[in-house]
C-alpha cells in the first residue's frame, strides 16, 4: 500500500494543495450496482467481455477487467491494459498507480465511483508487455460500445500507449499533452500515466497541469 506520507509527498510535488476544502459530491452509482443501473446494451456487453475469446490474450488471463465506476459518467478514464493486480482482481489501476491515481481524482474533486475507469484491452498481456496491434483491433469494439453508452463529457487518455491508440499516432506523449484533442466529438485530454509518475517526480507539475487543463475543458462544455 502506498505510504500516506510518500502519497502527500507526491502530490505537494504535483502543487497540489492536499488540504483543500472540496464541496461534497453528488450521489452516484456505486461501482458493484453497475449490472442493476445500467441498461441491456451495457449488460449484455459486459457478458460478451467476460467470455470474450478474440485474440490469444483469453489463455493466458485469470479474469478480463472490464472497468469501473459510474457508467453514466462525465469524466471517462482510458488506460492502456490490466496489469498483473488488475487481472487478479479484476478491476483497473490498483496497487500503488491506482492508489496515486485516486489521490489525483480526489484533487479534482471526484471520486472513483462518480468517473468510469477502463483500459484500451481488457485482457493482461504476459508479462505486462505493450499490446500488440491485433489484441488492440480485437478489443476496440468493446471500448467504441462502453463510449456510446456512457457517452462522457471528457476523456482522459492515460498513459502513452492509451494517447497514441485513442489519437491514431506515433507521438510522444510529450508532444501530445498540454493541448484539448478530440476523439468522436468529445474533448479529450492526454495525461501521465501514474505507474510513471511514481517513478518521475520531476513531471507531477506537469500532470497536474493537464488534470487542471482536463477541468477548465469540462467546465467550459457546460455552459
Amino acid at each position: 500500500m502506498l505510504d500516506n506520507v510518500l502519497r502527500l509527498n507526491y502530490l505537494e510535488a504535483m502543487g497540489i494543495d492536499v488540504w483543500m476544502s472540496r464541496m461534497p459530491v453528488p450521489a452516484v452509482i456505486d461501482s458493484d450496482c453497475l449490472g442493476t443501473a445500467a441498461n441491456n446494451g451495457w449488460d449484455t456487453l459486459q457478458t460478451e467481455v467476460a467470455g470474450c475469446t478474440k485474440c490469444g490474450l483469453c489463455e493466458t488471463r485469470t479474469q478480463t477487467v472490464f472497468g469501473t465506476g459510474n457508467n453514466k459518467a462525465d469524466w471517462l478514464l482510458i488506460g492502456e491494459a490490466p496489469g498483473q493486480h488488475e487481472d487478479e482482481q479484476g478491476k483497473p489501476f490498483v496497487g500503488n498507480a491506482g492508489q496515486l491515481l485516486t489521490e489525483m481524482l480526489r484533487a479534482m474533486g471526484l471520486t472513483r465511483e462518480e468517473v468510469f475507469i477502463t483500459n484500451i484491452i481488457k485482457c493482461r498481456p504476459p508479462r505486462n508487455r505493450d499490446p500488440h496491434v491485433d489484441e488492440v483491433e480485437s478489443c476496440f469494439d468493446y471500448l467504441q460500445r462502453q463510449l456510446a453508452i456512457i457517452q462522457p463529457k471528457i476523456i482522459l487518455a492515460v498513459g502513452r500507449i492509451a494517447a497514441q491508440t485513442l489519437l491514431n499516432t506515433d507521438l510522444p506523449l510529450a508532444k501530445l499533452r498540454g493541448k484539448v484533442h478530440t476523439l468522436d466529438d468529445t474533448p479529450l485530454v492526454v495525461v501521465y500515466h501514474p505507474a510513471y509518475l511514481l517513478r518521475s517526480l520531476a513531471e507531477k507539475r506537469k500532470a497536474w497541469q493537464d488534470l487542471q487543463l482536463a477541468m477548465q475543458t469540462i467546465n467550459k462544455s457546460e455552459y
